[in-house]
């Protein structure tokens, strides 16, 4: 199995315009961004969705959602902003790697899609 493109950003192969990372996750900017600021946060475990998720994921899910409402500080979303986890082709899930996106910098209208 080839890696995906988050393992490939993970592992330096490919470039990304990185605004966070610990020994968990990574948060880079979107190459194709839906809002003035779209920021993704991707754990650095090959884990390929929120439906491949175990009770032994626990810690690093919580480290994950702890992360977001940081990294939107750093972002200056005080707005607001909003987080999305695509789950399937039918979700819109385009690369299998768990990845949160987060959007705002603009209001964000209802329903999304």
């Amino acid at each position: 199995m080839s890696k995906t493109i988050f393992a490939r950003i993970i592992d330096r192969e490919i470039p990304a315009n990185i605004v966070y990372e610990d020994d968990l996750c990574l948060a880079f900017h979107d190459v194709n961004p839906q809002a003035p600021t779209h920021v993704l946060l991707i754990p650095k475990s090959p884990i390929s969705s929120l439906d491949e998720t175990a009770n032994d994921d626990a810690a690093l899910l919580a480290h994950l959602l702890l992360m977001i409402p940081r990294l939107a500080t750093q972002l200056k979303l005080a707005d607001g902003y909003r987080v999305v986890v695509n789950c399937g082709p039918d979700g819109g899930q385009t690369v299998d790697h768990l990845h949160f996106h987060i959007l705002g910098g603009r209001p964000l209208t209802w329903p999304p899609g």
